[in-house]
């Protein structure tokens, strides 16, 4: 605003001249070099912890990446942000987890405390992974493609065109979980009844996979036997699979043809259809395909 009220050339200069001289000290303030004890202390804490569970420290010895691994052989990174005032005040702590990672702090204490308890962490959500890593091994999940380990979800292909959504609570892995079923109503609503009907034969002392095929009465399809590109079938539309991130997810409800669609893709060519009729958010028409 300084700059855009000078009346000439030479005000101007003037004006971009202390603003640069501002920025400039700000600049160099955010990289004071932090006190000798510092980086003592934070040198000794990683000798204390062993250099072979560190992966990463940066040149200025402000981040630092530790390693572990988990009683099932997984591995896990956590990445700890430290001020200036460390050890007096806790690092912040960045964690691959599907629940937030609260540390518990005193000033007297070091990396190893944080390690201690970031492995008591990862024992604790030991059966949630194990449920998803399961999933992942013997079912062909469509989405997401490479899932965190902070990803609760799993969409498993069912058949062509057809799939169900898990999400996972990561505090009770072994309970039911949410399921929400994708693809044309002739293909879904069984699947619906039969989750219904047999929801009481949810056994919490056997897996989440096992649970999820005698509960529907189906076999996912086979990693094995399978690829995922019998079930990854492109848009009707944009003859895209991915659009923004999504796939499609709209199917057509005729059996005879069950193509699938993204739904931004299926929104975008009812409303240019006269024939389409919307109520509320929701809008009606015919398949692009076989004009149902």
């Amino acid at each position: 605003q300084r700059l855009h009220s000078c009346p000439d050339l030479v005000s101007f200069m003037l004006e971009l001249k202390t603003v640069l001289e501002i920025a400039l000290k700000n600049t160099q303030d955010l990289h004071i070099p932090r006190p000798p004890e510092y980086y003592s202390c934070l040198v000794r804490d990683l000798e204390r912890l062993g250099w072979n569970r560190v992966a990463y420290v940066d040149t200025g010895l402000t981040t630092v990446k530790l390693k572990a691994e988990d009683s099932c052989g997984r591995q896990h990174l956590i990445t700890l942000k430290l001020n200036a005032k460390y050890p007096t005040e806790p690092p912040d702590c960045l964690v691959d987890f599907p629940v937030p990672f609260a540390v518990s702090w005193m000033p007297q204490n070091s990396l190893i405390d944080i390690y201690n308890q970031f492995l008591a962490a990862l024992e604790s959500l030991k059966e949630f992974w194990d449920a998803l890593d399961e999933i992942d091994g013997k079912t062909w999940v469509l989405e997401p493609e490479n899932p965190p380990r902070s990803a609760t979800t799993r969409r498993i292909a069912i058949g062509n065109n057809v799939s169900v959504n898990v999400e996972v609570d990561p505090r009770h892995p072994n309970m039911l979980p949410e399921c929400y079923f994708l693809g044309a109503d002739h293909e879904v609503n069984p699947l619906r009844t039969k989750l219904n009907s047999n929801m009481h034969l949810w056994d919490p002392e056997v897996s989440l996979l096992q649970n999820l095929r005698e509960l529907l009465e189906i076999d996912f399809p086979s990693r094995a036997v399978l690829e995922k590109s019998d079930f990854a079938k492109d848009c009707g539309i944009c003859y895209a699979y991915r659009l923004e991130g999504s796939m499609p997810d709209r199917v057509c409800d005729d059996p005879r043809c069950g193509q699938p669609f993204h739904q931004a893709c299926l929104y975008e060519w009812l409303q240019g259809l006269p024939t389409s009729r919307q109520s509320f958010n929701v809008i009606f028409g015919e398949c692009p395909y076989c004009n149902k």
